[in-house]
């Protein structure tokens, strides 16, 4: 059955339950159910791989046990055993002293998950279409996640809150291919929504992978954190479906809630890739987490100062998506950007045109990329082009990877020194920036520019046209009388 396909089936199903209201929750719902039909196929894996494998589960709570069987619970039953039983037990695994790392990792995802169905009998119909539709011990299903969550992703729109934690995926892997991370370099997405920034490093490294051990170091490389519920779960089932069979590298916590000066050289990373959350506030007191000069409460700006925190010194490098706001704002973005040019090498700002990030919203944005070990001496720009004969992009239309290629072609390497000068490529000094109050909002040099010119001459010019106009009305009309009066004398 396609992907679409099912996931109408699923929610039709679910709109007939009077407990679950509104897509956000019927997604919420999908989504744990998915998570432990994910897990339990994984399982069924690990005891066939894994020397001496032990089910974090009881027996009586794995998907297996309670949820395989076509006729198995139902009605009344069900929903008592899920919400008296089942959930009370995954979620105490969080907490419970001798659980295993990955009996943690399924109880961080349960913390704030919630059963929203009343119906025993439509939750079997739903736990039945997942079992009787999706094996993702088989390959093919495995590949379909993706589709999965780009229609969940597609589904929580239209319920209005997906766009705080979506990036496109040609945006997220352009990213990582200009970052290029290798094996044993530490990645971190500070704000890391579903994971699809950390799925395209995973696949970069994977390529380099040789032997175990190296399949261990990507596990032990990914970082990221995610606060909020359903992303952080769909983040966890992504990591797990990409190899990454312990995810708990992926916190379920708000990055900014921790003071800036705890985070030592151990939380150094060498790699940060990241598109935080822009144009949000943060919560009260957020903001004192971070050194007086730092404090703001807007989320864009706090993620930059701790991203800026958070690189290692030597190969500390960092790709960030930032709205046009975040270059010309002033006040603490003034004071970040000037650390920017003095402590980094901020060697390229990528322009993105409006509607990249549609239909979610409308906001032009960037893409920053910055080492550690400035300081910077001068700014590449290049202003992406829309596609000939686009607009705008839409979700019929979105930008797609192939684009990028004129970036990768221009980019000259992993030293930059082939860049050259063009109609979408730009470079400003440092001294020029610094001069005009760290101002990063550069316009492209080589657009032509509309002279709009002076209004009193341009209205001079109108008039004398419609003079012109006026004189050569006449002189038709003038022209006709004359023809028209010989025509008639003619005919006499």
């Amino acid at each position: 059955m396609p992907i679409a396909t099912l996931i109408k089936s699923i929610q039709d199903i679910m709109r007939k339950d009077v407990g679950v209201d509104g897509d956000a929750q019927r997604i919420s719902q999908l989504v744990w159910l998915l998570f432990l039909k994910i897990f339990d196929d994984k399982e069924e894996e690990w005891r066939v791989t894994a020397t001496n494998y032990r089910s974090p589960l009881p027996s009586r709570f794995r998907w297996s046990s309670w949820a395989k069987n076509p006729e198995g619970m139902t009605g009344e039953e069900l929903i008592d055993f899920v919400n008296n039983d089942l959930f009370p037990a995954l979620k105490k695994l969080a907490t419970t002293a001798g659980v295993s790392q990955l009996g943690k990792v399924v109880g961080s995802v349960f913390e704030d998950a919630y059963n929203y169905m009343k119906s025993g009998t439509l939750l079997r119909q739903v736990i039945n279409s997942i079992e009787k539709d999706v094996d993702f011990n088989s390959s093919s299903d495995r590949h379909l996640f993706n589709d999965i969550y780009e229609k969940i992703l597609s589904d929580l729109q239209s319920a209005g809150n997906a766009g705080e934690y979506y990036t496109p995926r040609a945006v997220t892997q352009f990213m990582v291919d200009i970052l290029d991370p290798r094996l044993g370099e530490s990645i971190l997405d500070p704000a890391c929504g579903t994971g699809g920034f950390l799925t395209c490093a995973i696949e970069r490294l994977k390529k380099q992978e040789k032997t175990s051990e190296d399949r261990s170091a990507i596990q032990e490389s990914i970082h990221g954190v995610e606060k909020k519920p359903l992303p952080y779960m769909l983040a966890m089932t992504n990591m797990m479906l990409h190899g990454i069979d312990v995810p708990k590298n992926i916190q379920h916590d708000n990055t900014l809630r921790r003071p800036l000066k705890d985070y030592g050289p151990k939380d150094r990373v060498d790699i940060v890739v990241t598109n935080p959350p822009f144009g949000g506030m943060e919560e009260d007191g957020i903001e004192d987490n971070f050194p007086r000069k730092y404090q703001t409460r807007e989320t864009a700006d706090l993620f930059m100062a701790l991203i800026m925190h958070l690189l290692k010194h030597d190969t500390g490098r960092a790709a960030v998506v930032l709205p046009d706001g975040f270059l010309f704002g002033e006040g603490v973005k003034t004071t970040i950007k000037r650390e920017l040019l003095e402590e980094f090498n901020l060697h390229t700002i990528v322009r993105l045109p409006k509607g990249v990030f549609s239909p979610y919203t409308g906001i032009a944005t960037n893409i920053l990329f910055l080492e550690k070990g400035g300081p910077t001496k001068e700014v590449w720009f290049f202003e992406h082009p829309y596609p000939e004969g686009y607009k705008s992009y839409s979700r019929s239309k979105p930008l797609t990877i192939g684009e990028f290629d004129r970036e990768k072609a221009w980019w000259g390497g992993s030293t930059r020194k082939a860049r050259k000068t063009g109609e979408l490529a730009w470079k400003v000094s440092a001294k020029e920036i610094a001069a005009r109050n760290y101002n990063l909002d550069s316009k492209n040099p080589h657009e032509v520019e509309v002279n709009h010119r002076n209004p009193d001459e341009l209205l001079r010019e109108y008039q004398e046209i419609l003079r012109r106009l006026d004189a050569a009305q006449s002189a038709l009309k003038e022209e006709l009388a004359a023809a028209l009066s010989s025509h008639g004398r003619g005919k006499g």
